[in-house]
């Protein structure tokens, strides 16, 4: 009996040592939780990257943009992340004076964003614009501009802003139009609001169950509906005032535990196996020229591209959130 034991305990022992020399170096990034779930881009972009790095790409998700930042800012220089993936342009303000992210070092050459973009830090991963969705077998006078759906007697959904990166595209879209009338305007818009949601998906639930005419999302939207489900019925209403262009960013951390993973994974993002897992994983435009879906021409192209400098999203922003509360409870 002793023999045995000592054989037993002689092959767990041999096999802890060969399940460490087996180890990877693991990459953590840091996202958003509909972009590392089951049917996000998420599992391909890691079984993509393991099969280049002979490593372990592990997502660590928060429930939104604001979440990643707020994380890595709690931690500070002891964050275990490598990458955070999924900030939102309106935040690189307030994300660089962290003073916790370094240079990315990636050629942009090959960026095909809708407007300029230069900066060492943050790198573009996709780009959407919010719109209003609407179903056409529902509804079949869309409104065709911001001022048109205030006039409407037409019942909506948004989400909250200071919760919901839709929520805050669509506050600084009507910053963007309204400027100084912006205070008015959400005034105006409070009797067509339904409900105010926290995220998207709760308020993009309650619109399909029909418990309003249109919901804040993306122009790409109809996209998931065309691809996914075979249904034509979801429509985005262009608006001649243009729409909220929203850009995703990833950075890396300035004391990444896995450095030279992490500059391999910035320069990752740009290749076409990640950009080409975009368009049917996050529903979002690729920021290169890979080949989209052919249902992606069938989607509204606004009429002017609208994002604010960061700059003054980070000085305003409290001011534009007070105007907002302000309005809808008048």
């Amino acid at each position: 009996m002793k023999k045995i034991s000592s054989l037993v305990g002689l092959l767990v022992l041999l096999l802890s040592f060969a399940a460490q020399s087996d180890d990877k170096p693991v990459l953590t990034v840091y996202t958003y939780d509909s972009f590392s779930s089951d049917w996000g881009p998420g599992p391909k972009i890691k079984a993509a990257f393991e099969a280049r790095c002979d490593c372990e790409l592990k997502f660590i998700a928060t429930d939104s943009s604001t979440g990643i930042l707020s994380r890595v800012q709690l931690e500070g220089e002891n964050s275990p992340a490598d990458i955070v993936l999924g900030l939102d342009a309106t935040q690189l303000t307030r994300a660089r004076a962290s003073g916790l992210l370094a240079p990315h070092e990636v050629d942009t050459g090959a960026l095909t964003l809708p407007i300029s973009w230069k900066d060492d830090t943050f790198l573009p991963f996709d780009y959407g614009y919010f719109a209003f969705i609407y179903d056409q077998d529902r509804l079949k006078n869309a409104p065709d501009s911001l001022d048109a759906l205030a006039a409407s007697s037409l019942r909506i959904i948004i989400q909250d802003p200071r919760s919901s990166t839709p929520g805050l595209g669509l506050l600084l879209w009507l910053q963007a139009v309204k400027g100084d009338q912006a205070a008015q305007y959400w005034a105006d818009l409070a009797d067509n609001i339904v409900t105010v949601t926290k995220g998207w998906s709760e308020a993009y639930g309650l619109f399909l169950e029909g418990e309003a005419d249109m919901v804040l999302s993306y122009t790409t939207s109809p996209a998931y509906h065309l691809i996914a489900e075979q249904k034509t019925q979801y429509r985005a209403a262009p608006f001649s005032d243009g729409h909220g262009l929203q850009i995703e960013v990833a950075a890396r951390l300035k004391n990444a535990p896995q450095p030279e993973l992490a500059n391999a994974f910035m320069s990752f993002i740009l290749s076409e196996e990640f950009q080409s897992v975009i368009p049917t994983g996050n529903w979002m435009y690729p920021v290169t020229s890979v080949a989209l879906p052919d249902e992606f021409s069938q989607l509204v192209q606004p009429a002017q591209s609208l994002m604010l400098n960061a700059d003054d999203v980070d000085t305003h922003k409290k001011a534009w959130l007070t105007e907002f509360n302000r309005g809808l409870s008048q």
